[in-house]
């Protein structure tokens, strides 16, 4: 399997990847332009677009773009993220060129017809009620505001009911023509498919569009915060962040690795000693998520009101052990999970065009499986401990809670702890 890429004269880049005895391909676009390229005034409009992106164009309204997929027993579909919106679609290799056509045509040729834009708006808006409807995804809302206020990363991808109540046609319009340029666009396919042909539909399809110079996201800044809102649930939905590295970092890997090991799985520290040894929980987990030029180590577990001061305490008393004495089992066993993960999404074409343009939006190259498989092995356990020791003694943390509240934790509490 190789990577092919290709720059168009206008900025847009082309990435593919054969891989052998598949009879199906995915692809799609990714374009640099999701929540945190928003102005406060347009919270939301990136996830407006991806939900326009459907409902037709000045060539096919919302029935023939589905149909014209589904004919050939293929899927299309679309999501926004803080940093990216993206288009993609999976069909069989005989289809690809009615794949692209398709994606190319609701970002080229969009109609947003009013009507349609009503009707999205209120599925929108009907969205944001069940996001602010389920406790363990509006936390993560909540936890994102306080570690980034006052900035386009800290906001919310679906935004506020009102702001997007107010958006208009002319919005939608603008936002395209501000952020939809070639050089913010990643056109990536993977499977059973054929480089250069992709590449010549692509420059008919694309090729006109005039290259537009670049607009740098205001930088991210992760600050000291805490929000938590009372209500009668039946559990605290507790999330702490603690600033990490960006994926340019070269620490990005450790952090990985020892979110991993805290809490990763079955076999992790917060797993084994909060739930299965104490019962205080029935959920609780750690990550390591990166943007551009910030990053976050995450814990997340829901409890009882009345247990959530013990959890939140062992939870900080497990992390800065972790960070004292991980030792070297529990880092192989984490590094083990990390690249049969990395494998395993692989073997599918989505997974593989997605992790192209994610990377190409990285580096503007894509680095082969094992030099990355050879990052991960090189975390040793002097480098886990040291990033560990750094992380519980200075780095800035942030705090959500939401349901009773009563005897809840400051986060300057906790974060004392965790420093003592």
């Amino acid at each position: 399997m190789t990577v092919e890429i290709h720059r168009l004269t206008n900025g847009l880049r082309i990435v593919t990847e054969r891989m052998p005895g598949l009879k199906s391909a995915a692809l799609g676009l990714w374009i640099n332009a999701g929540g945190r390229h928003e102005r406060s005034e347009q919270n939301g409009i990136a996830h407006f677009l991806e939900h326009m992106a459907f409902k037709g164009t000045k060539r096919r309204n919302a029935l023939q773009i589905a149909e014209a997929i589904e004919d050939v027993g293929g899927y299309i579909n679309a999501y926004t993220s803080r940093e990216m919106t993206a288009y993609y679609a999976r069909v069989l290799e005989d289809d690809v060129m009615l794949a692209l056509d398709v994606i190319s045509d609701i970002i080229l040729n969009p109609a947003f017809e009013q009507s349609e834009i009503e009707v999205e708006r209120g599925v929108i808006l009907q969205e944001i009620g069940q996001a602010l409807d389920t406790p363990d995804d509006i936390v993560f809302d909540w936890l994102q505001e306080v570690a980034y206020p006052g900035q386009p990363i800290g906001r919310t991808i679906l935004g506020e009911a009102a702001r997007v109540s107010g958006f208009t046609r002319d919005d939608l319009f603008g936002f395209v023509k501000e952020r939809y340029g070639p050089g913010q666009m990643i056109l990536a396919a993977a499977g059973s498919v054929d480089h250069d042909a992709i590449v010549a539909e692509a420059e008919k399809l694309f090729g006109h569009l005039k290259a537009r110079p670049s607009a740098v996201p205001e930088p991210a800044r992760f600050a000291f915060g805490e929000r938590r809102a009372e209500k009668a649930l039946e559990q605290v939905h507790f999330a702490l962040a603690l600033e990490g590295p960006s994926y340019r970092d070269s620490e990005v890997y450790a952090a990985q690795v020892f979110a991993t090991a805290l809490g990763g799985g079955m076999s992790s520290r917060l797993f084994q000693e909060l739930r299965e040894k104490r019962g205080l929980c029935y959920t609780i987990f750690a990550q390591a998520s990166s943007y551009a030029d910030t990053g976050m180590t995450t814990i997340y577990a829901g409890t009882s009101g009345n247990q959530l001061p013990e959890l939140a305490s062992l939870t900080i008393d497990e992390l800065r052990k972790a960070a004292d004495d991980l030792s070297a089992d529990e880092l192989a066993r984490a590094r083990a999970q990390m690249k049969a993960g990395l494998l395993m999404g692989l073997e599918s074409p989505s997974s593989r065009a997605e992790r192209m343009a994610r990377l190409l939006t990285i580096w503007d190259r894509v680095p082969d499986i094992d030099e990355t498989i050879a990052l991960i092995e090189a975390v040793g356990t002097e480098q886990m401990r040291d990033y560990g020791a750094r992380l519980v003694s200075h780095a800035p943390a942030a705090m959500a809670l939401y349901g009773p509240l009563s005897g809840a934790p400051a986060l300057g509490d906790l974060r004392s702890r965790l420093a003592a």
